[in-house]
């Protein structure tokens, strides 16, 4: 809930305040300010101090808060109401607007930006195209306005010099399809005179500043700004605003919008042409004006694409018609600069409307078709210039003083009123607050015949020479008895034939009546009207379509920029006042822009002319919070045991009248038709005490039940996969007995007794059982070999049998996948090969064998197991024993007609001879006694060990 962030932060919500006093509303304000919480309600209005620096709190995760969220289940914040406006929008069908307002620098832009931020992220889920290119459409847009409606003023880097207005509209399923934007009384005579410190529009300085050579080259402009008398002032500014940036980030904006490239060009000829007029002087020969720089005609002309010498005649001569008579008057030099500075303004001014023409032919909804597409809904942004009070201030001031005054009055009664509708509407008893009805100052400035407007009309109207000073006198005339109206009679502080001051509901405003007739009647000559329609240029001829009419046409009186201005404002209002509005009221903190400083007066005249201690006492006259029963019910409904976790009273405002009732709470709440009203912020705070409370064992509860459920979920799914796999493995154990049976079925009757059948892959769990059964199988084949032997045969086979069983872990490879090379001596020992080679060589000669059969190095054990290394050559003729230690000296030599067996070389005979026998076969048991006589002996093993061990056999 708002009101439920910490209290080192203060109040969230400024209803919730103890005491409703002008000096508790500054204190809470300051604390939420230095606390870094920018922003609270009042109800449903925002109030936002501009922090003066970046915060990390307009991101995708904050958007995601505040979705679909109600105002009071978060912190205050700006896309809480933005939220809220478009909530009423889809859930009620209803237009919706959100006022934003609050004097320059106090941040009114940068919140209309992060509303259409947040509009256009939480819309279009589905991310149709053309939603897509609306919403960007939208966005980009502010750039480009900015660029041009935007200056630098002393109060402000980025100071809005129009008001503008902005429908977005929606369809039924709550998407953006379109849009318009009004502007509102661009401060166009910026564009020629700015106060010191400030500076002209953005888009010279931008293009000055940030326009390619080639660009400014095609537009005979420098990139020094202090070169042009119109925008030198601020030319020399140090400033934060990044002009060359700015540049291309417009530019591509407005490609982006649908800008084509000779309209681009346009607007920097236009620009350009701005920038050239301003350095135009008016000299005077005898009675002849004269331009004294001629050459910037030359180049004026080249930009507007229309003959130097017409652009010469504009500017020197006004054509005038005397019934059929038409003729040229020839100006005064101060026509003339007149003439030129009007020329100028107009032509910005044109442009500046020309563009945000173009963004709505872009924007606009094309093809709706309310039958079938249903309603078209709308969400309006107002951002509109603050209350201004400068050193001098001028028409201009004047006309937006009025317009806050105008939104002033209908913040006040739609507020009121729709508190007394709520009221009504619920049927709670309405209690009547006073409150200042600023309609009187709005009849001094608009009234017919009487207001401030009226007085300045009929002074334009007047034929002869109409001066400032008669304005003045006529105010004084009609208007000294006015109550919020001073002249120089009443106060003498007033500078004579020059001041008057009006008692705003902001403070009071002296304006100085020099300049209001000639910026009222917006004087220019129709001569430079037919110059511009007459352009070659497609775009500037749009520009100006009133440029056709011919020289003796006769016209009605254009309007005066003050009832143009006035009827804009009108129509503003009633088209606000037909919306459900909200409201967001910008605070500035201090003038030096600091996010540090909080001035306590300057933020106090603020809250005072704002108004908001007013809309406090509004709010708190009667109940400080409503919700509808549902909303409240799901909010609070778990601190009852008659509600939670659901009730079974007749309809939920019963449920809430137990809910009260069992709180103590019934004497603090009213109930409406559809809402409960809650009288005094602390019935709220116990309210939410219960229900934090409430929350944590609740929370506890579910995390109990959930992780209950879990298991009992993990346990089921745990056993399925448990029956499943008992299953699967009978299958397979089945499968794999039954393809055992098929292959081995007729194993009896095949040759090899099924030798050559492949076995099939047993499944895991059948591995040693698939061992087992090949053991089995194994025995039964062998037993299938040996039945049919004698017995002598069987003993045999025993023998090898034990004898492979002694020698298996002597060696891994009994050397039977070895190649058989004969004369290893002479190919494995490089080393002794040569002594080997001359003793072979002279045996060979005496003893004349033909070859050498077999040859190795051994080792020898005797009965002593006593070990000794020796070498054994075999030839045809004679087997030699020979000492590897002296180069292979034969030691004995024995022909091998006199061997029986390799045993009788090395082995001691039994007396039945067996254990000769077993050597002549390769096999060396480990024997103690001989099978047959039982002759005891050593180990015949370990005597020929030597033998198998070097695989030499």
């Amino acid at each position: 809930m708002a009101e439920h962030e910490s209290l080192e932060f203060g109040k969230a919500d400024f209803v919730l305040l103890d005491n409703v006093s002008l000096e508790e509303f500054m204190a809470n304000l300051k604390l939420r300010f230095e606390k870094g919480r920018i922003y609270t309600y009042i109800g449903e209005v925002v109030v936002s101090v501009n922090p003066y620096r970046a915060m990390n709190i307009y991101g995708r995760d904050t958007i995601e808060q505040y979705k679909g969220r109600e105002l009071y289940e978060r912190p205050p914040h700006l896309f809480a109401i933005a939220d809220a406006a478009y909530k009423a929008m889809k859930r009620r069908n209803k237009d919706t607007c959100i006022v934003i307002s609050g004097e320059s620098g106090a941040g009114k832009t940068e919140a209309s930006k992060y509303i259409m931020q947040y509009i256009a992220a939480i819309t279009n889920p589905g991310q149709r195209a053309e939603v897509e290119r609306v919403k960007n459409m939208l966005l980009k847009s502010n750039c480009v306005l900015e660029a041009f409606g935007n200056a630098k003023t002393n109060r402000n880097d980025n100071s809005s010099r129009f008001g503008k207005y902005m429908d977005i509209n929606f369809d039924f399923k709550g998407d953006p399809i379109g849009g318009h934007i009004n502007n509102y009384l661009l401060e166009k005579s910026r564009v020629i005179f700015q106060q010191e410190g400030e500076r002209s529009f953005h888009s010279f300085y931008q293009m000055v500043k940030g326009g390619p050579e080639s660009l400014l080259r095609s537009l005979h402009v420098s990139k020094d700004p202090t070169a042009f008398n119109y925008i030198k002032v601020g030319g020399h500014i140090k400033s934060t605003i990044d002009d060359g940036g700015d540049f291309k980030a417009v530019a591509d904006a407005m490609k982006v919008i649908g800008f084509t490239a000779d309209e681009l060009q346009t607007v920097y000829k236009v620009l350009a042409t701005i920038l050239h007029l301003g350095n135009l002087t008016f000299g005077v020969d005898g009675d002849t004006t004269l331009i004294e720089n001629s050459k910037v005609v030359a180049v004026i002309g080249d930009l507007l694409a229309t003959k130097e010498e017409n652009v010469e005649k504009a500017l020197l001569y006004r054509t005038v018609a005397t019934g059929r008579d038409v003729i040229d008057k020839q100006h005064t030099a101060q026509e003339a600069s007149y003439g030129r500075d009007a020329l100028a303004k107009a032509m910005y001014e044109r442009m500046f409307c020309w563009i945000v023409g173009r963004i709505n032919d872009v924007i606009e909804v094309k093809n709706y078709d309310a039958k079938v597409h249903g309603k078209n809904t709308v969400i309006g942004v107002l951002d509109i210039y603050g209350f201004e009070i400068f050193q001098n201030n001028s028409f201009e001031q004047f006309c937006i003083n009025y317009c806050n005054e105008k939104l002033q009055q209908l913040f006040i009664q739609l507020v009121l009123r729709q508190e007394q509708e709520e009221y009504q509407r619920e049927g709670i008893p309405w209690k009547h607050i006073d409150f200042f009805n600023n309609q009187i100052i709005v009849d001094l400035v608009e009234l017919q015949h009487k207001g401030i407007f009226s007085v300045l009309d009929e002074a334009c109207m007047n034929v002869g020479k109409v001066t400032d000073k008669v304005f003045l006198q006529g105010l004084n005339s009609k208007l000294a008895n006015h109550a919020h109206y001073t002249s120089r009679k009443v106060h003498k502080s007033l500078e004579f034939d020059r001041d008057f001051r009006v008692r705003h509901y902001a403070g009071n405003v002296v304006y100085s009546v020099v300049g209001f007739i000639d910026k009222n009647k917006d004087t220019l000559f129709q001569d430079f009207k037919r110059l511009l329609y007459n352009s070659s240029n497609p775009v500037l001829k749009v520009m100006w379509p009133e440029g056709k009419l011919k020289i003796t046409e006769v016209t009605k009186r254009p309007l005066t920029a003050a009832t143009i201005f006035k009827n804009s404002m009108i129509a503003l209002v009633e088209n606000l006042a037909c919306k459900e509005p909200y409201y967001v009221r910008c605070i500035k903190p201090n003038d030096v822009k600091s996010p540090l400083l909080f001035e306590h007066e300057r933020c106090r005249h603020q809250v005072e002319y704002l108004g908001l201690l007013e809309n406090v006492r509004v709010r708190r006259a009667g109940f400080a919070n409503r919700q509808e029963y549902p909303r409240f019910l799901q909010r609070y409904k778990m601190i009852s045991e008659f509600t939670w976790p659901n009730h079974d009273l007749p309809s939920e405002k019963e449920a809430v009248k137990k809910l009260l009732q069992g709180c103590g709470f019934e004497q603090d709440v009213a109930y409406g038709k559809t809402k409960v009203f809650i009288r005094t912020p602390r019935t709220l705070f116990c309210l939410e005490e219960q229900r934090t409370e409430m929350v944590g064992r609740i929370v506890l509860f579910l995390q109990k039940v959930w992780r209950g459920t879990i298991a009992r979920m993990r346990y089921r799914r745990m056993r399925a996969a448990a029956i499943i796999l008992r299953a699967y493995r009978r299958f397979k154990v089945k499968s794999y007995i039954k393809d055992v049976n098929r292959k081995f079925k007729n194993v009896r009757s095949m040759k090899d007794h099924g030798k050559h059948v492949k076995w099939p892959t047993p499944p895991k769990v059948l591995r040693r059982f698939e061992e087992a059964l090949r053991s089995f199988y194994n025995r039964w084949w062998a037993w299938m070999l040996i039945k049919d032997m004698t017995p002598e045969e069987k003993l045999r086979i025993r023998a090898k049998g034990a004898t492979l069983e002694a020698l298996k872990d002597q060696r891994p490879d009994l050397g039977l996948q070895r190649t058989w090379e004969g004369n290893y001596l002479k190919r494995d020992s490089p080393d002794t090969a040569s002594s080997f080679t001359l003793v072979s060589s002279e045996l060979q000669r005496k003893d004349k064998f033909m070859r050498v059969l077999f040859s190795c190095n051994v080792r020898k054990i005797n009965r002593f197991h006593k070990a000794e290394d020796r070498a054994v050559l075999i030839t045809d003729r004679h087997l030699y024993k020979m000492d590897p230690l002296k180069q292979y000296k034969p030691m004995k030599s024995i022909p091998l007609y006199n061997i029986h067996s390799s045993a009788s070389l090395l082995l001691p005979k039994t007396p039945c001879g067996f254990l000769s026998e077993l050597c002549l076969c390769n096999l060396h048991p480990h024997l103690n006694l001989c099978p047959r006589c039982t002759y005891e002996s050593k180990c015949a093993a370990k005597y020929n060990l030597w033998y198998y061990r070097t695989g030499r056999y």
